[in-house]
């Protein structure tokens, strides 16, 4: 089993910047795929980025250059850095862990990050 609990969401404006953190504990954290996922209102969850054990990462196309996902396994935490932040970021973003190829998969409650002037 593994809990995961997120911070770091809130309101910001247009370009501006934010930092969510996801705590993760009851397990061994270096083996799980950490990934940030975001669901706007009326719309499907959908993946913003991951990250490997050993620190490979992917990105969605419409995050990519402006978000970093980045983890600290001796913290067990995983960090996404939101820059220039636009209004269709805004979503409840949610993380996640994951073996790949194993039923081992587990969510965080979400925090929100609303992007409005």
């Amino acid at each position: 089993q593994v809990q995961l609990v997120e911070s770091g969401g809130g309101l910001v404006q247009p370009g501006g910047s934010l930092r969510l953190s996801c705590a993760a504990s009851g397990s061994i954290f270096s083996i799980y795929v950490m990934g940030w996922y975001r669901q706007a209102p009326g719309k499907q969850r959908e993946l913003v980025a991951r990250i490997t054990g050993g620190g490979s990462t992917n990105y969605a196309d419409s995050v990519r250059g402006r978000f970093t996902i980045s983890r600290n396994n001796a913290k067990n935490t995983v960090y996404l850095q939101m820059n220039s932040l636009k209004p269709e970021d805004t979503a409840v973003y949610y993380c996640n862990a994951d073996i790949p190829g194993s039923p081992a998969n587990y969510w965080g409650q979400g925090t929100q990050v609303t992007v409005s002037s």
